[in-house]
């Protein structure tokens, strides 16, 4: 794409096609992904997904397929026209099933048996059905009785069909309630709210080897959040569009010209329907936090059942990004601050609030000096390997403390102060003071972290940088 170099990019950040490296895992993406894998990999019978057009369930289904475990065998049915028996013919070429000369219950037979096998060696077979609403009524009653082949003890068969609002609405009619009966979980992944638009964004434009300061305005975030309702592709449609036209206009941030411009270039139609509407002006956030809950326990209870598994960019995201934007608290040692006697330093201290009681409230007084918090630094960077990294917030003249000082109280009630920290270094051979974030052992986790980091002063344009660069002969005595 031509505006790439423009914007420091190694690829497109907003291709509609689903490229599972850019998986966002906020929003309940990542919470509903693990869900579906433990519901398959623990025998959970037919497992439904549904959501507007553009919503992401195909990214989720491209991102099963690569996250179950390599003792599940995977038949992905992207044709939802497929008469019944197409079906069976389509599951069977699949499996590597030899066809009889006669279809009906002899392939159906064949297909138990071949099941059988593959059970009896260990593994598990998933169907995966996409655009599922579409499908005619014979084939989901064809579905319905894939479900009932099974061992004496063990489903042979699990079933995830992923559609519009459309299947809720079909499997919700009467003569569908046999299927619908067999549905174990449901799960709906909803429009993106306001605050999930700013970190999606972000999150591609990292994903796809963005480093730079936010590139879309505060304005630009609003008017993308309010015409593409929270829908992923139409957020890409619009957010390319926007820097196709900040490039041709020469500029480097995209503000509400541009957003304007690619809005009425897409020519989006409003999205039907009362749900949408209410997930949009927020009243179903009681019930999305509920659900988020209930998640959280799928998912906790498969990490636990599963022993092994390959670290990836998509887990730094998962275990980083909430349903509301706060910042992430990082996994290793905080900087340590003064003692003092109020400070609850014991077991029950806890280290994770932001409130918590050893460290002031925004607006009391800040209890040590600017050269304390330098002082920790200097002993939290001995220990970090150079490996690390951190998001750098601010850099200013080394004679700037009550700039800092007030940079760091301003943002109090943002980020976790026991993650800030603070160096002197010399740059161009003139003195500077630097306030950097967190401590995370990869640049893709930093990343994952800069990407749900929020809004914070103005003054800031976050970034992240390695702990080794804090190391370089440039580095002032004291600070590295």
């Amino acid at each position: 794409m031509m505006y790439l170099d423009h914007f420091g990019l190694q690829q497109a950040p907003f291709r509609i096609t689903p490229h599972t490296e850019f998986f966002f895992a906020g929003a309940n993406r990542g919470a509903t992904l693990e869900a579906l894998i433990y519901a398959i990999t623990h025998d959970e019978g037919i497992v439904k997904v549904s959501g507007e057009v553009g919503s992401g369930k195909t990214m989720l289904c491209r991102m099963l397929l690569e996250r179950l475990p390599d003792n599940v065998e995977t038949v992905y049915l992207a044709n939802p026209m497929l008469s019944r028996d197409e079906i069976l013919l389509a599951i069977a070429a699949e499996l590597r099933l030899p066809l009889p000369e006669e279809h009906g219950h002899l392939l159906l037979r064949a297909l138990q048996a071949r099941l059988l096998e593959i059970y009896a060696a260990g593994r598990q077979v998933v169907a995966l059905i996409d655009e599922a609403h579409a499908m005619p009524a014979e084939a989901l009653e064809e579905i319905r009785l894939l479900s009932n082949l099974e061992s004496s003890q063990h489903k042979l068969l699990q079933i995830v069909l992923f559609g519009q609002p459309e299947l809720d609405q079909r499997l919700g009619e009467n003569a569908m309630r046999q299927l619908n009966d067999r549905i174990t979980h449901n799960f709906r992944l909803e429009p993106l709210h306001r605050r999930d638009v700013a970190v999606y964004l972000m999150f591609r434009l990292r994903a796809a080897g963005y480093r730079g300061p936010d590139l879309f305005s505060r304005q630009a975030i609003e008017l993308i959040s309010k015409a593409s309702e929270g829908l992923t592709r139409r957020i890409n449609i619009l957010a390319d569009k926007a820097l196709l036209a900040a490039f041709s206009e020469g500029v480097h941030q995209v503000d509400g010209k541009q957003v304007r411009a690619a809005i009425r270039d897409a020519q989006f139609r409003r999205i039907d329907g009362p749900a949408g509407i209410r997930w949009w002006i927020g009243a179903g956030a009681a019930v999305t936090l509920a659900t988020i809950a209930v998640l959280a326990y799928l998912a906790g209870s498969y990490s636990a059942a599963r022993q092994t598994r390959p670290e990836s960019t998509i887990d730094a995201a998962q275990t980083t990004t909430a349903p509301v934007v706060t910042v992430p608290q990082p996994p290793t040692p905080s900087v340590p601050e003064p003692s003092a006697p109020s400070a609850a330093s014991g077991p029950s201290a806890a280290p994770n609030k932001v409130s918590s009681p050893e460290v002031p409230t925004p607006s009391a007084a800040e209890p040590f000096s600017l050269d304390a918090r330098i002082a920790a630094t200097e002993r939290w960077l001995k220990q970090t390997p150079d490996s690390h990294h951190f998001i750098q917030l601010l850099v200013t003249d080394a004679a700037s403390h009550e700039q800092v000082t007030a940079f760091i109280a301003n943002n109090a009630g943002t980020l976790d102060l026991r993650q800030v920290r603070v160096y002197r270094s010399s740059i161009g051979g003139r003195m500077r003071l630097g306030v950097i974030y967190g401590d995370y052992p990869s640049r893709d986790q930093a990343n994952a972290a800069l990407a749900t980091l929020g809004e914070i002063s103005p003054s800031s344009r976050p970034y992240v940088r390695a702990v080794a660069r804090l190391r370089s002969p440039g580095a002032a005595k004291g600070s590295s």
